[in-house]
């Protein structure tokens, strides 16, 4: 089953600034703060140099970048979030995809590799690799989409068969073509699978209940008009 929604309900679901998830998402590990950290104390002793060096006198602007410098480490994954949502937003049209699990798969996805010297003083090569669970997600008219992710422990009560919920993307009205879709959502599960949280999940579980509902309903009026 494929819905196109509106576009304010398009805007709702795909937020244009960070949400909690999302800014928890680009905030990373300890080591990418601690990047951050070190751009914002660098950036503060530059305006202070550049400041005592060429004795400017826009106190007010160098203040203001300096408050923006300072704070880089905080702001910055807000930025990082509120662009990737934006890119998405550029979509004229949107649609609430609800379809069956087909199959699905785990691999192993090489993410980096690094240099180590053993005890030997012999340069090693360490391979990281994670575990992602593959998703081919369908529906009776055909249409499919294959979704991967990070393997989480939660993952393991996904099966064949099982409803599928997510927002698909598109420039063209029909949804004939779908050049980019969300996070997925295990309705009966109240599970989520994702790499990155694309969606307001409180609006979109809001859309899912609605359209759930209606499914509902429209036997039973078939079935009134019958007994009349």
């Amino acid at each position: 089953m494929l819905v196109p929604l509106t576009r304010q309900k398009f805007e709702q679901v795909v937020p244009l600034i960070a949400t909690g998830l999302q800014y928890k998402y680009y905030w990373g590990k300890f080591s990418n703060f601690l990047q951050r950290l070190l751009i914002s104390v660098v950036a503060v002793v530059v305006i202070l140099l550049i400041t005592v060096i060429f004795k400017l006198e826009f106190a007010s602007i160098v203040f203001v970048f300096g408050i923006i410098s300072a704070f880089f480490w905080l702001w910055y994954p807000v930025f990082q979030a509120s662009m990737r949502n934006l890119q998405c937003r550029r979509y004229k049209y949107g649609g609430f995809f609800r379809g069956r699990v087909l199959d699905w798969w785990i691999t192993d996805q090489l993410i980096g590799k690094t240099e180590t010297v053993n005890n030997k003083g012999e340069l090693v090569i360490v391979e990281n690799r994670e575990k992602q669970i593959n998703l081919e997600i369908g529906d009776d008219t055909g249409f499919s989409i294959e979704f991967v992710a990070p393997l989480r422990p939660a993952h393991k009560v996904i099966t064949r068969g099982q409803i599928a919920e997510m927002v698909v993307m598109s420039n063209r009205p029909d949804l004939s073509s779908i050049d980019e879709f969300s996070d997925i959502y295990f309705p009966n599960r109240d599970l989520w699978v994702s790499d990155y949280p694309f969606l307001r999940r409180d609006f979109f579980n809001e859309v899912g209940r609605r359209l759930r509902e209606d499914q509902q309903q429209k036997p039973r009026r078939r079935r009134r008009r019958v007994e009349d």
